[in-house]
């Protein structure tokens, strides 16, 4: 599987990006799976479903399956988070993993970045970052990309994969 990350800081514009991305990756035919790392405490299941008394019981796994979806909860229970590969490895095969956040991982990225955000750009310390999404002009040593030119930038991505 070929895979490309969208890092940044917060609220700089990643999920749109890989909003846009995603939906882009699919009118062009491909198949694509995304891979979100979240820092803060986060739980896709609420009080007093079915499946959240199951985790509240006790149970290291609950799969939750319906004619729409399956979800998988594993509970860590204190265990370390799984590594960047391990859930990589989880995935059923695509033709584009795209992955949100995880900008310590090696990968290709794209890093998108507001000025009104007031944060510095990871790129001149990243080599990982092969180019920057921006709402304003950059001077940097990669491309620099409109951060709203999806197409753009999807172009850029599959150029550099190969897709």
């Amino acid at each position: 599987m070929k895979i490309y990350g969208v890092t940044g800081w917060k609220n700089c514009g990643k999920t749109g990006l890989m909003e846009r991305l995603v939906a882009e990756f699919c009118k062009r035919g491909l198949s694509v799976s995304t891979l979100k790392h979240a820092h803060h405490s986060t739980d896709v299941d609420h009080p007093g479903t079915d499946s959240f008394r199951h985790r509240t019981a006790g149970a290291s796994e609950v799969i939750l399956a319906s004619p729409n979806r399956v979800a998988i909860m594993q509970e860590l229970r204190g265990a370390p988070e799984p590594s960047f590969e391990s859930l990589l490895a989880r995935l059923r095969p695509v033709d584009l993993v795209l992955v949100e956040g995880f900008k310590r991982e090696a990968h290709p990225k794209i890093e998108a970045h507001r000025q009104e955000a007031g944060q510095p750009l990871i790129a001149p310390k990243d080599t990982s970052i092969r180019a920057v999404a921006s709402d304003s002009p950059l001077e940097l040593d990669r491309p620099v990309f409109d951060l709203d030119d999806t197409a753009a930038i999807a172009d850029f991505i599959a150029q550099e994969l190969e897709l």
